[in-house]
This record gives structure tokens, sequence and C-alpha cells, in this order.
């Protein structure tokens, strides 16, 4: 009877591994899955940081100088200096 459980035993604790590793926490399905959340996490966030690095160009042409100032009002507002003639094409 004392052979056979340590064999038993041994099984048991295969079939608990096995189980483990295909239905568990850290089973290869799920690992899997959390791969995919991640390179689409990164994804959205390489997005973000393009986003970022252009508002932060903008802001440091703002601070810099007017010519920027000026063309966002020209391009926004329809800002004309004196004595210039605003010409409208539409198609």
């Amino acid at each position: 009877m004392r052979n056979r459980i340590v064999p038993l035993a041994l099984i048991a604790l295969l079939v608990i591994l096995h189980g483990q590793l295909w239905y568990g926490r850290g089973s290869i399905p799920n690992v899997s899955a959390l791969a995919q959340q991640l390179g689409d996490k990164q994804a959205l966030n390489d997005g973000a940081r393009h986003d970022n690095e252009r508002l932060q160009a903008e802001v440091r042409d703002l601070q810099e100088g007017m010519d920027m100032v000026e063309e966002k009002a020209r391009l926004e507002l329809g800002m004309v200096r004196p004595n210039e003639i605003l010409i409208q094409i539409t198609k």
C-alpha cells in the first residue's frame, strides 16, 4: 500500500500543476491575453506621447515669438492687418 502512495501523490501533484498551467492565474492563455493588452496600451501611449510632443512644440513656439500667435490669429480668427485685403476662394 505504501508503495502506491508516493506515485499517486506525484501524479496528483502533476495534475494540479498542469491544471494551473492551463487554467490558473498565470496560465498560458491568460499571459497571452495580458501581452495583447500590453501591446494595445503601449500603442495608445505612443499616440499620446506624439500628441504631447506636438503640443509642447506648439507651446514653445507660442512662448518664443509672435509669429505663431499671428499665424493662429490669421487662420482661426480671420485676423487682417491694416491696409491688407482679404480674398477668400471657395470651391
